[in-house]
């Protein structure tokens, strides 16, 4: 298949705004680099998986994993994305502009 200058700009900023979203809804749920938010929907969701598992939070579970992602905040890959993100749509501004 064979992309126009459209398409590659809109598959461009599309994968930009996922990498950017992905980490503020975590965030905005209450999962923070600080830990979980009091009264959030994380700590209701930490609470619920607490009780089911008697006390505890499982590893590999989906509170755990969020709370990695929101400690974590943008990882290394993320930010390699959206760096290469911004030199290609660069590129293609200036194709589009000579």
């Amino acid at each position: 298949m064979v992309w126009g200058i459209a398409e590659a700009l809109g598959a461009a900023i599309g994968a930009g705004v996922v990498l950017v979203a992905a980490p503020a809804v975590v965030a905005g749920l209450g999962f923070t680099a600080g830990g979980i938010a009091a009264g959030s929907i994380a700590a209701k969701m930490m609470s619920a998986a607490a009780i089911a598992n008697g006390g505890g939070v499982a590893a590999g579970s989906t509170v755990a994993v969020l709370q990695s992602i929101g400690a974590a905040g943008f990882s290394l890959g993320a930010e390699v994305g959206l760096g290469s993100l911004g030199a290609a749509a660069g590129a293609l501004v200036e194709k589009i502009a000579s």
